[in-house]
């Protein structure tokens, strides 16, 4: 991208954008690594753990999957479905309990019409094509010299931003619905339960923390071009 022949770009923009994704992928990385792991106390797997949380919650039960990847799980809302990574639906460790709480309480917050998840789904449509959108307009607005082109771009690029700003909230909501489920449920047994399930949860919760500062700085550099033009 022209962007990169920038300095500015390449020293405010690319340069910490790619420090801070690191940065919390490491984490991650390193927090399941270590709780992968370590046994949770009630020894069940993910998909064990869902069925319990079906069973001593208000969760309405929906299916659970297996899916290819590493710390690939997601809910499914348009499929109604739970899908787990491998380790995860198979190994009973602290992390594939935190992990899989985490995905149902997606299920919960979509099962009690979260006000936050509506809004989000309402901008999932005009989100699958802004990116690309974006993109082009802001690269074919700065060469054919099109102001109109450029700011459209930017419009686009906006819908994006805002939507992976309303991610944030909604994903630490779904990790504090999780540790409510888990402790309604008496999965929570001891002190090493509880700290890896929240170490697991706030890592998680930082990548999209990690994405949303990301955007934001991405799309300040684009308003500032606007204002230099």
């Amino acid at each position: 991208m022209v962007f990169f022949f920038d300095p500015i770009y390449f020293i405010f923009i690319l340069i910490p954008t790619i420090l801070i994704s690191a940065g919390v992928q490491v984490w991650l990385s390193r927090t399941y690594a270590k709780w992968s792991q370590v046994p949770n106390h009630v020894g069940l797997n993910g998909l064990q753990v869902g069925k319990t949380l079906f069973t001593r919650t208000g969760l309405q039960p929906i299916g659970l999957q297996t899916t290819q990847g590493d710390l690939s799980d997601h809910f499914d809302p348009s499929a109604n479905v739970v899908r787990l990574s491998h380790d995860i639906a198979t190994v009973p460790s602290v992390a594939s309990m935190a992990v899989t709480a985490h995905e149902l309480g997606h299920v919960q917050q979509y099962q009690t019409g979260s006000g936050m998840m509506k809004v989000r789904n309402l901008l999932v449509p005009a989100v699958k094509f802004s990116p690309t959108l974006s993109y082009i307009c802001i690269l074919l607005g700065l060469i054919m010299n099109v102001a109109g082109l450029f700011y459209l771009g930017i419009l686009f690029f906006a819908l994006m931003v805002i939507f992976t700003l309303m991610t944030v909230p909604i994903e630490f909501d779904a990790s504090r619905r999780a540790f409510r489920l888990l402790d309604e449920a008496g999965l929570l047994v001891d002190d090493t339960d509880r700290r890896g399930s929240r170490a697991m949860l706030t890592a998680a919760g930082f990548t999209y923390v990690a994405a949303a500062v990301t955007a934001i700085l991405q799309l300040l550099y684009y308003l500032a071009l606007a204002r230099h033009d």
